[in-house]
């Protein structure tokens, strides 16, 4: 009997506690959901868990998310963009023609593409402000700095360096603004007129209910006034499609028929993605 109960203690014993299974879950999920997010958070957070385990476990718990935005910090601005240049990708430079929709899309890392694309990003900026000087080419999510094949989510195709999403142009009463109307750069939709082509009925009314996904992820909407500049995203579009070195723009065949642009480079990029008339998709060859 004696026994029983030694075993029986020893089992109990044996037996993860409800809090320990509760913090390593907590932990996988942020080191997945990191991973997700900024490609490189996760094992940054390892690493910012390792330290404080071994250095700094006398100190408070707070200490080691401390140590985790250190860590990111330094990673993302000094050595990521320097081992970024080993997968033929370099951060896209903020300028006065080209400038990120947001800190974040920076600080995640997706503010990557290969080095030709680069090159081209700039140049088409330069170009559209000659004709629109201060209007500045504003993007959002691009590519991870590293690994072809690695997704950058919710997005299908953003994950060899050659693809990045653009705001539209937009405008407060008659004058163009770089403001843009959400606080994510995304679900602000242009939708199709009466008369126009509506695929986003089409694909909604086919089963694809993830088609008009992004109206989830305003974030907010931060400046509902402004309106869809149509002359200037025309030039944007036709600048973009006379580039030798873009192969591909996606936005939505409504905006294609009502602005009259024609390119063999303006695809459909089908159901199985989201709709595209709250951003332009370019990509490289």
């Amino acid at each position: 009997m004696l026994r029983k109960f030694v075993n029986l203690d020893q089992e109990t014993k044996r037996k993860p506690k409800p809090n320990r299974i509760i913090k390593w879950g907590f932990f996988t999920l942020s080191f997945v959901a990191l991973t997700i997010i900024t490609q490189i958070g996760g094992l940054v957070m390892l690493l910012a868990y390792l330290s404080y385990k071994f250095f700094f476990s006398t100190y408070k718990r707070w200490t080691f998310p401390l140590i985790f935005c250190v860590y990111y910090t330094i990673a993302s601005i000094f050595i990521v963009p320097k081992l970024a240049s080993a997968f033929g990708r370099e951060q896209i430079k903020d300028n006065e023609a080209v400038q990120a929709h947001s800190f974040f899309y920076r600080i995640a890392n997706r503010n990557y593409v290969n080095s030709d694309f680069h090159q081209t990003i700039q140049s088409i900026a330069k170009d559209f402000q000659k004709q629109y000087p201060g209007i500045k080419m504003v993007y959002t999510d691009a590519n991870f700095p590293f690994i072809d094949g690695f997704p950058l989510l919710p997005h299908r195709y953003h994950l060899d360096g050659k693809k990045i999403d653009f705001d539209f142009v937009y405008q407060e009463g008659a004058q163009l603004s770089n403001l843009k109307p959400t606080f994510s750069g995304y679900g602000f939709f242009e939708a199709p007129l009466d008369g126009e082509r509506n695929q986003i009925n089409f694909c909604l009314e086919t089963g694809y209910l993830q088609y008009e996904f992004t109206k989830h992820v305003t974030l907010g909407i931060v400046n509902p006034d402004l309106t869809f500049a149509q002359q200037a995203n025309k030039y944007l579009i036709e600048l973009m499609a006379s580039n030798k070195a873009v192969e591909t723009i996606f936005v939505e065949p409504h905006l294609q028929e009502r602005l009259e642009i024609e390119s063999d480079k303006i695809i459909y990029h089908g159901c199985g993605t989201v709709r595209h008339d709250d951003h332009i998709h370019l990509e490289s060859l």
